[in-house]
């Protein structure tokens, strides 16, 4: 089968599509066939091998997975024999190491039945930005009715999700983006827009019950000022920080000291697919509450070009890879 892998970390030219061995699905995996991969930050990182930490867990000298790739929406080409809830045929969404390929192996655990009414590219984009901004807001930040939450990054793969998602809970949503992507908010749903190259959301005249930031690169001390007394942060990723722990790891670290002294909550998410949150997803889909967004799509070849866009951080929505 064709599949995008790398032997060493770096930037997107380290990629190459080739010829490998079909992998086998284990006792509790489903042998996908692919029909679509969506593109995250994650697979830039995993690409580059930073922060440094990560080489941790994922090869030191050179990744131990080599084929890059996390979001999947395919076929069910065989099935493991511990595995009870699917079958070949059936058409399944979800998240595990390896998709940029034809066939990918997943974790019975970690996929669901794909939205009746999505194409396998608009499920692509659903698992692991999706699952993000339901956690950041359903689990550390206890959305409830009537809030006013502020989405930073509203116009991105996690936020265009979350502003939906908050929505869904009956919150009056603002959503922070820039001048060109102002619309796309509006248009899924924000009550209103604030375009930061223009406005100032935390210059102290609006404040805010959760605040979920999925852009990663504003100080916590000014996202303080527009929070409530009482109010939620909730920090999805980070950007700069050193190579060995990156921007997230010392931002949350921050987030914990600055906790002890306010009454306001800082807390930072690291979210985990599962099957009973793609499940919440599938019914907010299928209700019409959620529609994915995406920005473009690229052929299996042009994996490197897909991750290159994706990570100068101008897509509006998600970027996804089709597989033929």
């Amino acid at each position: 089968m064709k599949a995008i892998v790398q032997d060493t970390y770096g930037s997107p030219d380290v990629l190459e599509l080739r010829d490998i061995d079909r992998p086998t699905a284990g006792d509790d995996q489903l042998l996908v066939r692919v029909h679509a991969a969506g593109v995250d930050p994650g697979v830039w990182h995993l690409m580059a091998g930073q922060p440094y930490m990560i080489r941790l867990g994922m090869g030191f000298r050179g990744p131990k997975v080599y084929v890059n790739g996390s979001d999947v929406a395919g076929r069910v080409e065989a099935v493991g024999r511990n595995v009870t809830r699917f079958q070949p045929g059936d058409e399944v969404f979800g998240t595990d190491p390896g998709t940029f390929a034809e066939f990918a192996c997943v974790r019975e655990g970690r996929c669901a039945p794909k939205p009746a009414n999505l194409s396998f590219e608009q499920a692509a984009a659903v698992p692991i930005s999706a699952c993000t901004a339901l956690q950041g807001l359903r689990d550390k930040g206890q959305v409830q009715p009537g809030q006013k939450v502020l989405i930073i990054g509203a116009g991105g793969g996690v936020g265009t999700f979350a502003v939906q998602i908050a929505k869904s809970f009956g919150a009056e949503v603002t959503g922070v983006c820039s001048t060109a992507k102002a619309d796309l908010v509006r248009s899924i749903g924000a009550n209103d827009v604030i375009d930061y190259t223009r406005d100032d959301f935390a210059d102290g005249t609006r404040r805010y019950d959760l605040i979920l930031d999925t852009a990663g690169n504003r100080r916590l001390s000014r996202l303080r000022r527009a929070l409530n007394p009482q109010g939620t942060l909730v920090i999805i990723g980070g950007e700069g920080g050193g190579r060995w722990t990156g921007g997230f790891l010392e931002r949350l670290l921050r987030a914990r000291i600055l906790s002890l002294f306010a009454s306001r909550k800082l807390i930072g998410l690291s979210a985990k697919v599962n099957q009973k949150d793609l499940l919440v997803l599938k019914e907010l889909i299928e209700a019409g509450k959620v529609t994915p967004v995406i920005d473009r799509t690229y052929p299996l070849s042009e994996a490197p070009e897909a991750i290159r866009y994706m990570h100068e951080g101008h897509a509006h929505g998600k970027v996804v890879i089709t597989v033929d």
